[in-house]
């Protein structure tokens, strides 16, 4: 079943459409703002139609506790043992760069938008023409954010790492008890960087299925290839992080992309989406030039009437225009009606 489009600012966005990436900057910035702006031109430069903030604080995401339930597990591949509050604080995007970053991707021809983790970032974001919302992962069972965001009326993206199939329906739900309807749903693996065997990819089309709404992927493994086989499922919207490169460090760098991957993803997945073409089984008319080129009977060397088809003078050959080869077997020792010459398609009509 076709899903609906939809449209962020003037990009189009569904089945109808190449796929849509969403380069995620995060804290990818290091704490520069000349080094977020590098990025926007870099993703903008490889091809990227949107670039993403986080719109928090420390303050407004947490809390400056120092208690197990505020640190995160020892074992954690990147961010093991650290303070929550620490890491938002070096993470967090400062509200004041946002209009220069907004301003930075209108003037690159990109569109700019953020995840917002409380009421006060929406109420910001509106502020700055935001296109679009993206609820975080995490924030998907905060259903009174949700309406917040969707009460906008703008679209509403919701990321589903750790949800499950009753957490999900709740939120797309709390999006469309404000009418908006403008919905995608991606599925998500809230894993950093993430194992490809735990894509499941093959659980985009039970989404699009479950709640009637276009589908994506917010990808968080290494390289591009589970965002282009994503598109064979069904995604019509992938986000991945982004950064300048992954050995300038960064909170999130480890699993983020470089603009010649951007540009190589980008690239890739508008040729997978190319090639999901049509439901249909025949040859193409880009095919046409070739059926005449398909194998044949044909007459091989010159023969007179009288004498008998046989290997000697009748073969499967390219191109088409004679009997199909097949028929060999019924024409064999059958004589020929008339003399035909070297290179005479077999038909019925000589023998």
């Amino acid at each position: 079943m076709s899903r609906p489009s939809i449209t962020i600012g003037d990009r189009r966005v569904g089945a109808d459409a190449p796929p849509f990436f969403l380069a995620e900057m995060s804290g990818n910035h290091n704490g520069s703002l000349a080094r977020a702006l590098e990025i926007v031109d870099a993703v903008a430069e490889a091809g990227a139609p949107a670039i993403k903030l986080q719109t928090y604080t420390a303050d407004t995401i947490t809390i400056d506790a120092d208690t197990p339930n505020f640190r995160i597990s020892d074992g954690h591949s990147l961010w093991g043992s650290r303070r929550l509050y620490e890491l938002y604080d070096e993470a967090h995007t400062p509200w004041e760069w946002h209009e220069e970053i907004f301003a930075r991707a209108s003037e690159k021809g990109m569109l700019a938008f953020s995840s917002p983790f409380d009421p006060t970032a929406v109420d910001f974001l509106e502020g700055l023409g935001a296109p679009a919302y993206k609820v975080a992962s995490s924030e998907i069972v905060d259903l009174p954010l949700v309406r917040a965001m969707a009460a906008t009326g703008k679209p509403i993206i919701i990321s589903t790492g750790m949800a499950s199939l009753s957490e999900i329906d709740a939120a797309v739900q709390a999006a469309r008890s404000t009418g908006n309807e403008q919905i995608v749903v991606l599925s998500c693996t809230a894993e950093y960087p993430a194992d490809p065997a735990s894509a499941n990819l093959r659980s985009l089309p039970t989404l699009a299925a479950a709640f009637q709404t276009l589908v994506g992927l917010s990808d968080h493994t290494m390289g591009i290839g589970v965002p282009v086989a994503s598109v064979a499922f069904g995604a019509c919207l992938i986000e991945k992080h982004v950064t300048t490169r992954r050995a300038d460090g960064g909170v999130d760098s480890a699993f983020s992309l470089e603009p010649e991957e951007v540009a190589a993803l980008v690239r890739e997945t508008e040729v997978a989406w190319q090639a999901l073409g049509e439901n249909r089984i025949g040859a193409k008319e880009s095919e046409r030039e070739g059926l005449r080129f398909r194998r044949s009977l044909y007459v091989t060397r010159d023969v007179t009437a009288g004498e008998l088809v046989g290997p000697d003078n009748v073969r499967s050959i390219r191109p088409a225009g004679g009997l199909a080869p097949d028929e060999f077997g019924v024409v064999e020792g059958r004589p020929f009606r008339v003399d035909a010459v070297k290179g005479t398609p077999l038909t019925w009509e000589i023998i």
